[in-house]
């Protein structure tokens, strides 16, 4: 929500980098903590660390950008479908490694409900009526038009962060977690600095000022990002679970919908709440059967 505060303003480009930076210096931060508490960290774990962490990044930004074209409502549940995503994909791994999966029948469903959930939300974004849409947004005062972006991203977000999770579960089943964590937390802060000189050189072309006061919401999302990421990693490291570890986690896109409508003050159709619940549904059966 805080990331959506800070990044909704449609004809401001430099607040998906800016969002980047503010993600990346509490980080940074984060991680000199972790260091000085004695977690092991090296140029070579940050290297093996670093595909993980480029996926987790890409996905992270696309997700930022994605907030100018679409409500919150809409792009969250679409994004945490890559929970579901890893789960097929785990499923598939399992079954060609020769490793036994004891899932309830209603998993499998469950994996369908979300991939359903997300080809509805298409099929009514792109169907509905362009006055229906302006007259559902008036009270957020935000107008997002029909755009193939509105959905695009959140599904490129959604496929790039299910690569980044797999890819995260096997790695840390050699490498510690906390040193994982501290690779990805200065990897961030490095992009983070890179963004933030991006942004400023934009800023002076375009003659603008680089600072608004949507920058205070961003700090406050880069603060919950690194919070939720501490619990992620080490929720991940948990090997036997890791199947449906991503989509209970997944799960937060209920509250994210949840708080659109009520600070946001978003308004969806029917057609979105019907779409958004079959995929919430999913994400909750799968958490529901986690033995």
């Amino acid at each position: 929500m805080f990331a959506k505060l800070g990044c909704r303003e449609q004809n401001n480009k430099l607040n998906s980098l800016k969002m980047v930076t503010a993600v990346g210096l509490i980080m940074g931060m984060d991680a000199l903590l972790s260091i000085m508490r004695g977690t092991e960290i090296s140029l070579d774990i940050i290297l093996r660390y670093l595909p993980v962490s480029v996926m987790y990044m890409s996905s992270m930004f696309l997700g930022y950008v994605a907030m100018r074209y679409i409500e919150l409502s809409v792009s969250s549940p679409v994004c945490n479908c890559s929970g579901a995503l890893v789960a097929l994909v785990s499923i598939f791994w399992c079954i060609m490694r020769g490793i036994p999966l004891e899932l309830h029948p209603l998993q499998y469903g469950a994996v369908a409900l979300c991939g359903l959930g997300v080809l509805l939300l298409g099929i009514f974004e792109a169907g509905e009526d362009e006055e229906l849409r302006a007259e559902r947004q008036k009270k957020s005062n935000y107008r997002y038009a029909k755009s193939w972006l509105a959905l695009a991203i959140p599904i490129a977000y959604c496929i790039i962060d299910a690569g980044g999770t797999f890819a995260d579960s096997l790695i840390l089943e050699t490498m510690d977690e906390d040193s994982a964590n501290v690779a990805y937390e200065l990897t961030f802060f490095a992009c983070g600095i890179i963004c933030f000189v991006i942004a400023a050189v934009k800023a002076r072309r375009e003659q603008r000022n680089i600072y608004d006061k949507s920058d205070l919401w961003k700090l406050c999302g880069g603060l919950c990002e690194t919070l939720g990421q501490l619990a992620y990693v080490h929720a991940l490291a948990d090997e036997s679970h890791v199947t449906l570890t991503a989509p209970i986690i997944a799960s937060y896109c209920a509250g994210s919908v949840v708080l659109g409508r009520l600070i946001l003050k978003e308004r969806l159709s029917k057609k979105h709440y019907l779409a958004l619940a079959v995929t919430i549904l999913g994400i909750i059966i799968m958490g529901v059967f986690d033995g």
